[in-house]
């Protein structure tokens, strides 16, 4: 056990909190093939929110039971006052040996085709993550069990390089962050997205990051060898300029003047650099797109997109229960006006629709950004990364190419 630099605790030994009651409850088993971005959920009830003092630091209110799950844990007051014995949440990490590592989609409102994730879950807790969801298939919940309950491909650069050498693989740009944050605060110690970016630099492969945290920086060397070639570009995800509202929704994340710097050094680096204004939420952060993008391109930001808030699957419990505790007075015109954009419902997953939404609030949110982009000079001239200087890595004990 280790405190890291804020003094959040962290293990390397997989745990669960005690203190939990478990009860039997068929009709809380999902299907294994119900759809990914919709239908039922086990939601979270009143029984599975967290104490604050429990959670602090952490972005979900509750920590309810997976949608595949048979069981349903709930904390609950014995008489004896054991819950205020309960334990804080702390972070587990994992190591885990991953098959392959290099996913592929064939989303058509995707920029990307193949994407890769160091790390499954992320201890940055922003609230409105869409990944929360897929930490049910692995028998935890979206909520607290996502940012606390971690895992790490620690073999994942040994994989990249033995797929890469496939004779049958064909070079695009890799996403690296597509999923969870691949500079989350546990990447300071395993290291896994620097030693990807060795790998790739190595074979000349091109890579798109995704990212919210500073700690890119710290692979400045690698990025801006890998920039002067056209071979990587960085977004980096701003969500609001306030740091009272950053520090609630995404409790653990780089504040937003440490992004604003990290895109400056970035930008000085020679590293391009676009800014993600993601995800936009109604009547919570949407008043900001302005701000927002003059203050990137300010910083050094070429390029700028934006994604509306989605609410799949678990994360509409938990958002609903974030709005309640941190921003009570706005609840409500919140999710109207997410409705509102969502056809009446929290979330439509149709292709087109479930980064947009659509509506007359929808098209007042997308033609705001096209004007603050347009006055900006935000995207006048996208970048288009190099595949042509893709070279097959050769595996120990291979034979080298002939010249």
């Amino acid at each position: 056990m280790r405190r890291d630099a804020r003094g959040h605790v962290r293990k390397e030994v997989a745990g669960s909190p005690p203190g939990l009651r478990t009860t039997v409850d068929p009709e809380s088993a999902v299907p294994a093939d119900e759809p990914a971005d919709d239908g039922p959920v086990n939601a979270a009830g009143s029984g599975a929110k967290v104490d604050a003092e429990r959670r602090r630091g952490r972005g979900a209110v509750s920590n309810g039971s997976g949608r595949f799950e048979s069981e349903v844990r709930e904390a609950f007051d014995d008489g004896w006052e054991g819950l205020g014995a309960l334990e804080a949440f702390e972070t587990v990490v994992q190591r885990e040996a991953a098959r392959s590592i290099i996913t592929r989609n064939d989303s058509p409102d995707i920029s990307f085709d193949q994407s890769i994730n160091p790390y499954r879950g992320c201890e940055q807790g922003c609230i409105y993550c869409y990944a929360r969801p897929s930490h049910c298939y692995l028998g935890h919940s979206a909520g607290l069990d996502f940012e606390t309950k971690l895992y790490a491909k620690t073999n994942a650069a040994e994989l990249l390089e033995r797929e890469l050498a496939n004779p049958r693989y064909v070079p695009k740009v890799i996403a690296l962050g597509a999923n969870t944050d691949p500079y989350q605060p546990i990447e300071r110690e395993h290291r896994i997205t620097r030693s990807i970016l060795e790998v790739l630099e190595k074979a000349g492969h091109p890579v798109g990051i995704v990212t919210k945290s500073a700690l890119v920086l710290r692979d400045s060397d690698i990025l801006a060898r890998m920039a002067e070639r056209r071979l990587v570009k960085v977004a980096i995800s701003v969500t609001t300029l306030d740091r009272r509202l950053a520090r609630a929704m995404e409790p653990r994340a780089s504040t937003p003047p440490r992004r604003l710097d990290a895109i400056r050094k970035l930008a000085q680096a020679g590293v391009p650099v676009a800014v993600m204004v993601a995800p936009v939420i109604p009547a919570l952060n949407d008043s900001e797109i302005e701000a927002i993008l003059a203050a990137c391109r300010e910083a050094g930001a070429r390029e700028a997109g934006y994604v509306v808030l989605r609410l799949p699957l678990e994360i509409k419990t938990l958002f609903r229960e974030w709005l309640e505790a941190n921003e009570p007075g706005r609840a409500r015109r919140v999710v109207n006006l997410m409705q509102s954009m969502h056809g009446g419902q929290d979330y439509r997953a149709e292709f087109g629709l479930r980064q947009r939404g659509s509506g007359p609030f929808a098209e007042q949110i997308a033609q705001r950004f096209r004007l603050a982009r347009r006055r900006l000079g935000l995207g006048d001239e996208r970048l288009v990364l190099d595949t042509t200087q893709f070279r097959r890595p050769v595996l120990h004990g291979g034979q080298l190419p002939l010249l």
